[in-house]
């Protein structure tokens, strides 16, 4: 049977393919390998870069299966790699911190299933797992959890009221410390600048928010608070977020200093009229402050309003129409 011209082909480009394929074998079998290991490790030059003999193996299947296409692809492959991107890398613009490096820690499986809620771990009276899961509670974030650690104060567990009462002592202590410091930083800076005032403003509304003070010292601290907003008011008030106005207002609300929370309730309503904190920092102010004749105003108003309401101030207004 006579061959046609493209099956005659086929198998001259095959057996041209399979002798460039067995040469390449040979070759880094023989040797490119052998001449690679010749260098040693203790040489600071060296670098292993080479490959085996097994590489060289399966790239001489590929390349008898995939007539030049493996080849071409092996030879481009490289080219590339000797010309563009075996380089040296410039390190000189690279900086190695520390403080960029974020720790993924494993999670302890044993110690989350002992998690509950503190109000909950009160209530049992088994005074070793109490103490166990107060301590899971003291592994986590503490200066969030400084609400429900006071509860553990008047626990008839002794051992387990001294956990809470050191913790809260340390913390509260860093706190009066804290804010110590960042108030004479305030006092040097200049008139435009205002990162401390953000800065203790967010930092003090995490803790007074959850009243472990005194009903003096939770005042004292308060007006702290509220007369750094003030200076951050005076500076740049168009630095101030709704947020940060709407924990000046409750923090004043919370100690009963209707007037000063009135002040900053106009100024949360003139600043961001159409955000839901102008309407509930209002009610939330006359409400405690017995106003009903501006409770109702101010919920109708809302009513009327086009803010998207949340699921608390909705069961607000269900109570209260």
């Amino acid at each position: 049977m006579s061959l046609t011209w493209a099956d005659r082909i086929f198998v001259i480009v095959f057996i041209m393919n399979f002798i460039i394929s067995l040469i390449y074998l040979l070759w880094g079998i023989l040797i490119y390998v052998p001449a690679h290991k010749v260098s040693e490790p203790d040489d600071p030059n060296y670098v292993q870069d080479y490959d085996n003999r097994r590489a060289f193996v399966i790239k001489f299947i590929v390349m008898v299966f995939c007539p030049v296409v493996g080849p071409l692809f092996f030879f481009f492959g490289s080219l590339l790699y000797h010309t563009i991107f075996r380089q040296p890398v410039n390190l000189e613009d690279v900086v190695f911190s520390k403080e960029r490096v974020k720790t993924r820690l494993k999670a302890d499986e044993e110690r989350e299933r002992d998690m509950v809620p503190l109000e909950e771990a009160l209530a049992i009276t088994n005074k070793k797992s109490l103490r166990r899961l107060m301590l899971n509670v003291l592994k986590g974030d503490i200066q969030n959890s400084m609400a429900s650690i006071t509860l553990a104060l008047n626990s008839e567990d002794s051992e387990t009221s001294h956990y809470a009462a050191s913790v809260l002592r340390d913390e509260l202590n860093e706190f009066r410390t804290r804010v110590q410091e960042i108030t004479l930083q305030i006092e040097e800076e200049s008139e435009d600048e205002t990162e401390y005032e953000q800065l203790l403003v967010d930092y003090m509304d995490n803790v007074l928010r959850q009243n472990v003070f005194t009903g003096m010292e939770q005042r004292r601290y308060v007006h702290i608070f509220g007369d750094t907003a003030e200076k951050l008011y005076e500076k740049k008030p168009e630095e101030i977020t709704v947020e940060q106005y709407e924990k000046v207002c409750l923090r004043y609300i919370d100690i009963d200093d209707f007037e000063d929370a009135q002040k900053w309730c106009s100024r949360l309503l003139a600043g961001f009229p159409d955000t839901l904190a102008a309407y509930t920092c209002r009610l939330k102010l006359y409400f405690k402050n017995n106003d009903k004749e501006n409770f109702f105003l101010v919920m109708n108003e809302l009513k009327q309003s086009n803010v998207v309401i949340d699921q608390e101030t909705l069961e607000l207004i269900r109570v209260f129409s």
